[in-house]
């Protein structure tokens, strides 16, 4: 069976050097989720763009999601379902609840849905996140029935991060659909 990537970029989109953007010149079976605003978000908006790429889906599929985009996923998974969903790497959550890690212009994307996902889902974070704090990372874990990884001391996971391919977070999808297929 082939697996699909359906790539979610958080506020600001995944520049060039994003670890995203790495992974959708890589994986040939791998598609972007486009927002019509990078930088103001509106969560209704963002959901509807969501719901449009996952409406188009034909196999199934694997949601990689970063910061922002992980309170998006969890946003839509908890009012929808589609069957070609079948899991989700959930990387660098977004503490959206709070006001000490997260900017005002994404607080309508709070409160963070806290309901079990209803596929395998891994929840992936740093020690150093200035997003969010591992332990409130591994309670968004929890709550949703994912799997938690904390891979260190790599910031926001982001294009800051100098990840390149992310060879480690491969892996982690690879675990991913390992279990999956399991």
């Amino acid at each position: 069976m082939e697996i699909k990537l359906l790539i979610i970029p958080g506020l600001g989109d995944s520049r060039e050097d994003h670890w995203q953007s790495y992974w959708l010149k890589k994986y040939k079976n791998a598609t972007k989720v486009v927002q019509d605003n990078w930088d103001e978000p509106i969560r209704e908006e963002w959901l509807e763009r969501l719901n449009e790429a996952i409406l188009k889906l034909d196999s199934p599929t694997i949601l990689v999601a970063h910061s922002l985009a992980v309170s998006l996923v969890m946003h839509w998974t908890s009012a929808n379902s589609n069957p070609n969903i079948i899991g989700a790497l959930l990387v660098a959550p977004a503490d959206v609840d709070s006001p000490e890690h997260t900017p005002e212009k994404i607080w309508n994307f709070s409160p963070m849905p806290l309901s079990k996902l209803l596929f395998p889902s891994l929840v992936v974070t740093s020690e150093n996140d200035p997003y969010i704090s591992s332990k409130r990372a591994d309670y968004f874990a929890e709550m949703w029935g994912s799997d938690f990884i904390n891979i260190g001391q790599k910031g926001h996971v982001n294009s800051e991060s100098n990840l390149e391919f992310w060879e480690e977070g491969q892996m982690l999808l690879q675990q991913l659909i390992d279990k999956i297929n399991n």
